[in-house]
């Protein structure tokens, strides 16, 4: 279990990187959701999983059935990888 928090951490930990990296503007600048649903979570980089595992587990108490399986996909993606 503490090794899951501490991949957690990462995730926040790459998503503030990425805030301050452009001064705290737009904090990710990769591919769209309309995008990364033409393509497989396997072929998603790092950065995406970290961002929109960031976003979703924001908003899971207002998402739909159809977007908790997409965070439980990126969820399993990033587990699959060892973790961000």
């Amino acid at each position: 279990m503490p090794n899951f928090l501490f991949k957690n951490s990462r995730i926040y930990l790459l998503s503030l990187i990425q805030t301050t990296y452009d001064g705290g503007g737009n904090m990710y600048t990769g591919r769209d959701m309309t995008e990364l649903t033409m393509i497989s979570k396997n072929e998603w980089k790092e950065d995406e999983l970290a961002y929109f595992h960031h976003s979703f587990q924001q908003i899971m108490p207002y998402l739909n059935v159809e977007g908790q399986t997409i965070y439980k996909e990126v969820v399993k993606e990033i587990e699959s990888r060892g973790g961000l």
